[in-house]
């Protein structure tokens, strides 16, 4: 999973980038200026890959994985800086956006708005996603009807449900509907496929706030609850969650303790994460590998296969699925089988987290 870090400038997105990913980049520049972007790669911690490899001690043991970047910072002047031009095909890649709000007060890291406002930010920077979304459906609905024209006759009855889908969209985007949530049709998502929109991206929010008060709600925010609805929250304070990134397990779990916090923000934003994007992880399990995937919620497992590689999709036949639980308990896939709990599966059956699963293929 791809997931790029977003934000206005000064709102801690590189120091939450180093808390998650255990760096240490620099937000600015040598000469001050703005950032570039920063790609960190996370591992997904899962401790049933480590109970499962205490039962087939394979050769290797591979959890998931999550890459961020770290987009350099938009500065909010009129223009949609860090949303559109060079950063734009890396957004338009990433499987969710992690939108860092500030909610932190630090004299010496001055906000480019002057006074520090939550609610504020996150609605300038859903405004800037919005708009970079309007830009391109604009621009297609100026250009499509003379495509219709140019087009020949056996392709215009297509060009035209295009031309309509785009105005749809646009109409929805110009009421303050995200693409995720309009009503479309799987022939008009077809359609938005080719200008991968922004809006049609999972977002969640990280309030960075000061390390004295690392908690701060989203009902502390005057915002209309459709626009809230769909989106994913955490609250943490980046630059004490960095500092304890780069300590010692232990010793980071020790002023864990000392400072009454819970879990740490890698923890905090994966879980988040998983949620707001509707993801679920199947294991694999053998002598060469114990191994985590991470798919859609409910994916039919026939499309799970292709996750381990697309020929798995053309040549599945049938899946045998033991649930993480079962298997745990009965120390064995011999023993699942004996006690009915290992079972096999069709091509529509949806994938639920925890499954262990094996697939039959026909190369």
């Amino acid at each position: 999973m791809d997931i790029a870090i977003i934000g206005l400038a000064q709102s801690g997105k590189t120091t939450v980038f180093n808390a998650l990913t255990q760096g240490t980049a620099q937000a600015i520049g040598s000469a001050g200026g703005v950032s570039e972007t920063h790609i960190g790669v996370v591992k997904v911690p899962d401790p049933r890959l480590g109970v499962m490899a205490g039962i087939f001690n394979p050769k290797k043991v591979t959890p998931a994985e999550i890459k961020y970047w770290d987009i350099p910072g938009a500065v909010h002047d009129g223009k949609s800086q860090g949303i559109t031009g060079r950063h734009r095909n890396v957004l338009q890649a990433a499987n969710a956006f992690l939108l860092v709000v500030r909610a932190f007060e630090n004299p010496s890291v001055p906000h480019p708005q002057v006074t520090i406002d939550p609610a504020r930010d996150l609605e300038t920077m859903l405004s800037e996603i919005f708009f970079a979304d309007l830009e391109v459906m604009e621009r297609a609905v100026e250009r499509l009807p003379d495509a219709i024209k140019k087009a020949k006759p056996e392709e215009r009855p297509t060009a035209t449900r295009h031309l309509e889908a785009v105005q749809k969209v646009k109409a929805g985007l110009e009421a303050g509907i995200p693409l995720r949530q309009q009503q479309l049709t799987e022939s008009e998502y077809s359609f938005m496929v080719n200008y991968q929109p922004l809006t049609g991206k999972p977002v969640i929010v990280v309030f960075n706030t000061d390390e004295s008060d690392p908690a701060f709600s989203p009902d502390q925010l005057n915002l209309a609850a459709s626009s809230m609805s769909d989106l994913g929250f955490v609250s943490l304070s980046a630059k004490l969650e960095a500092e304890l990134a780069m300590m010692p397990a232990e010793e980071a779990a020790e002023f864990r303790q000392d400072l009454g916090l819970g879990e740490s923000a890698l923890s905090q934003v994966i879980r988040a994460s998983y949620q707001t994007v509707g993801l679920v992880s199947f294991l694999t399990v053998g002598e060469d590998e114990v191994r985590a995937w991470s798919v859609k919620k409910d994916l039919p497992a026939q499309e799970a296969a292709g996750a381990i590689h697309t020929d798995f999709t053309r040549g599945f036949i049938r899946a045998e699925v033991i649930p993480y639980e079962d298997l745990a308990r009965c120390g064995s896939l011999v023993q699942g089988r004996k006690e009915g709990v290992l079972r096999s599966e069709g091509k529509t059956y949806p994938v639920k987290d925890g499954d262990v699963i094996h697939f039959l293929i026909n190369v």
